[in-house]
């Protein structure tokens, strides 16, 4: 058996808002987005080279859903985004306005950093050793 997880999702509030964040200011690649019905979408976005995970960016469809954009994990950090120059990427990204709550600090895996996404989503941003 060979089994991999290749896509997560993450709830936003507009599909628009957030191709825009993730390839504009993220630099991620769109991977697909293909309209289902008049309110729902297939929108998938992945960061840029081989291999990783893909995010489905999934609207929230109700109110119950829309309490969880920006608070998938209860606060703490969600996802972790790979890099293999940590501070070339890590100047890019500031200036493009990312929001960094954490400064990069090295430690014994590697270099890391942490940001928020648009919906307040904490990512580990790392370089490892």
């Amino acid at each position: 058996m060979n089994q991999s997880i290749f896509q997560i999702s993450i709830l936003v509030d507009d599909y628009d808002t957030a191709i825009k964040y993730y390839t504009a200011s993220l630099g991620f690649e769109l991977v697909e987005d293909t309209k289902l019905t008049e309110e729902k979408r297939w929108v998938v976005v992945k960061p840029v080279g081989e291999g990783g995970i893909q995010l489905l960016l999934a609207k929230a469809s109700n109110e119950d859903q829309l309490k969880f954009v920006g608070n998938q994990s209860g606060g703490r950090v969600f996802l972790f985004l790979k890099t293999d120059n940590f501070w070339e990427d890590y100047h890019q990204m500031k200036l493009k306005n990312i929001n960094f709550v954490r400064d990069p600090i090295e430690e014994s895996y590697g270099i890391v950093a942490v940001f928020k996404d648009l919906y307040g989503n904490l990512w580990d941003f790392i370089q490892p050793k």
